[in-house]
């Protein structure tokens, strides 16, 4: 073709042809190209600005306090239970004392720390669900109509009801 182009002189003018072309085309309908390129370097951009807001900075000792105590209420709660335990074969008349103590807190205060304990808990389960974490499925048993127990099999082509009735076919 770089001989033809010499000799007769098509190639640019072709060039300057398919060029024209090419811009009377963009004016009705969009460069795909160009677009996802415009596309990708906006995404690039939001990505870089979110990636610098969300950047960890330097932790202080204020941040690593506020880090622990955020952390203290399980093991807080769970060493207090084992606590009571000790204290209650400690000295029984005071445990019992204290207990007595606990039936005069009014009911709508136990319904406030239940409401409160439960949305701690349920914000940690929210945040490690968020993260992805996925938790493990046990498939459960799968009774047959002889009311047998079939241990359900693992599928292996991706369609679990297709395994689930082979594995119900196979036993009956």
């Amino acid at each position: 073709m770089g001989v033809i182009d010499r000799v007769f002189g098509i190639g640019s003018a072709a060039r300057e042809v398919g060029d024209a072309v090419e811009g009377v085309a963009e004016v009705f309908t969009v460069n795909k190209t160009k677009a996802e390129l415009a596309a990708r370097a906006q995404t690039m951009a939001s990505l870089t600005q979110y990636s610098a807001e969300f950047e960890r900075a330097g932790t202080g000792w204020f941040d690593s306090l506020i880090n622990g105590l955020n952390r203290l209420p399980r093991p807080v709660m769970a060493l207090g239970t084992v606590g009571m335990f000790v204290f209650a074969m400690a000295d029984p008349g005071a445990f019992a004392g204290r207990m007595q103590g606990l039936a005069y807190v009014p009911e709508p205060l136990w319904w406030l720390l239940g409401a409160i304990v439960s949305f701690y808990f349920g914000a940690r389960e929210m945040h490690y669900a968020r993260e992805g974490r996925a938790v493990p499925v046990v498939p459960a048993p799968v009774l047959s109509s002889k009311n047998s127990v079939v241990t359900p099999v693992v599928s292996t082509d991706g369609n679990a009801a297709l395994e689930e009735w082979r594995a119900i076919q196979a036993a009956a």
